[in-house]
């Protein structure tokens, strides 16, 4: 029921989007919810909807008060992860209709990103309720009942992640949602810290990492410039910077090290050469050792 909810006001917002500064009235908006929805569409609902979306959202369907026409004043400035919900729930939604028409020409890779938990986990985040997931780590051979305080969820390499503070642990921790076997909302409240920013929390991370106050370091490699460009559209950390010399790209970024960089720069090969810090260096270099001895 949630996921439905959330797919009507993605198609809300593309649709008021699409329309420009010139917006919709809401007899053209309730004549497109019908063809869409095939059921009617009343002035109350789309007005629980609008309020829905600025909610959910942050968006602002605002209203032309001398045309009594609906429109988004910013409609090609949707960021982050807004525009990236929209897309997602845009694109899953064209697939379900497309499913049949299309069959055989559209293919779409498996994402085991639990996502039948997703639109529970938001409404309990709406609610500031708390929730009980059994949840089985890949080192576990039986799942453990936890009570969360779900704060924030982060999509990170096609999976989603729960960001909670943990009543068994008493800390915050973070778990993968395709991990989780079965989920229960309660009715117990929590209230989120202050100024609590999931961005700002792993800010310093690389990848789902909570790092607890671990020092970060500048992470220099060299690759060639055809390289860079790969980088450059998919760059391996959010404060990556990019330069020439001597005609090869230099790639640095700021991150706290884990094993996740560590997997990822050994992924690269020899299409990189780590050139500091040396712990990191090492750290590859020692991978590198023990796979060669497994063959």
């Amino acid at each position: 029921m949630v996921t439905e909810l959330i797919s009507k006001y993605v198609w809300l917002i593309q649709t008021v989007s699409k329309a420009g500064l010139e917006g919709l009235s809401l007899e053209e908006i309730q004549s497109r919810w019908e063809r869409r929805w095939d059921s009617p569409y009343s002035r109350r609902t789309f007005c629980n909807h609008r309020e829905a979306v600025a909610e959910v959202f942050g968006i602002d369907i605002e209203c032309n008060r001398s045309t009594r026409r609906y429109f988004i004043r910013y409609p090609d400035s949707l960021e982050g992860n807004t525009a990236w919900m929209v897309n997602t729930f845009t694109v899953k939604s064209l697939l379900e209709l497309s499913r049949e028409r299309l069959s055989g020409r559209v293919s779409v890779e498996n994402i085991p990103s639990g996502q039948i938990y997703l639109a529970d986990i938001m409404a309990a985040m709406l609610d500031n309720v708390k929730i009980v997931i059994s949840y089985k780590k890949y080192s576990s051979a039986a799942p453990e009942s936890l009570t969360v305080s779900p704060y924030a969820l982060k999509e990170d390499m096609k999976r989603w992640y729960l960001i909670g503070f943990t009543d068994e642990r008493k800390a915050m921790r973070v778990y993968g949602l395709d991990r989780i076997c079965s989920l229960e909302v309660t009715g117990d409240r929590f209230r989120l810290p202050a100024g609590f920013d999931v961005d700002e929390l792993f800010y310093d991370s690389y990848g789902v990492y909570i790092h607890n106050g671990d020092p970060s370091a500048e992470v220099v490699l060299e690759c060639s410039p055809d390289q860079a460009g790969f980088f450059r559209d998919l760059p391996l950390h959010h404060s990556q910077k990019i330069s020439m010399e001597d005609g090869k790209a230099v790639i640095s970024f700021r991150a706290v090290p884990n094993t996740r960089m560590i997997m990822d720069l050994c992924s690269l090969g020899s299409k990189i050469r780590i050139v500091s810090p040396a712990a990191v260096r090492d750290a590859v270099l020692d991978e590198f050792r023990k796979a060669l001895e497994k063959y």
